[in-house]
C-alpha cells in the first residue's frame, strides 16, 4: 500500500467515527520523517478514542500496524505513526493550541498564546535548511 492510499484509508476510517475536520497534509518536501500526516479531531476523550480504535482497526484489516501509539488513555492527543503516514487526533482545544496545520503547510512561527490568564508559547517551525 502507498503512503498516499494510507493517508486515505486512515482519513476514511477516521471520517466513519465522525471524526471533524479531517485533513491530509502532503510533508514530503518539508520533513524525511513521513510522507503524510493525518489530523482529525474528535469532541470528547471517548471519541478520539473510537477514533483510534477504528484507524488502527482499518490498518489492521489490510495488515498494518502502528509502530507506536501515544496518548491513547489519555485521550486528548492520540499519535499513530506508520512510518510513512503520522496520525494526529486530537481534542479540539488541544488542536488549535499546537496548530500543526499551519506548522506543516509553512505558517511559520505563532505569537503566544493566553490561556487562563499566563501565556504559553507556541511550538515554532523549524528552521528551513538550505
Amino acid at each position: 500500500m502507498t503512503p498516499l492510499q494510507l493517508s486515505r484509508l486512515i482519513a476514511d476510517a477516521a471520517a466513519e467515527k465522525k471524526a471533524r475536520a479531517v485533513v491530509r497534509l502532503d510533508i514530503r518536501q518539508k520533513t524525511s520523517i513521513a510522507d503524510y500526516f493525518v489530523i482529525c479531531e474528535g469532541d470528547t476523550d471517548r471519541q478520539v478514542r473510537a477514533i483510534t480504535d477504528s484507524i488502527v482497526a482499518a490498518g489492521k484489516a489490510k495488515g498494518l500496524s502502528p509502530l507506536r501509539t501515544a496518548g491513547y488513555e489519555e485521550g486528548s492527543w492520540v499519535v499513530l505513526d506508520y512510518a510513512t503516514v503520522i496520525v494526529h487526533v486530537f481534542l479540539p482545544g488541544e488542536r488549535s493550541y499546537y496548530d500543526l496545520e499551519s506548522l506543516w503547510r509553512g505558517g511559520g512561527a505563532k505569537a503566544p498564546v493566553k490561556t487562563n490568564g499566563t501565556t504559553r508559547p507556541r511550538l515554532r517551525k523549524p528552521a528551513s535548511r538550505s
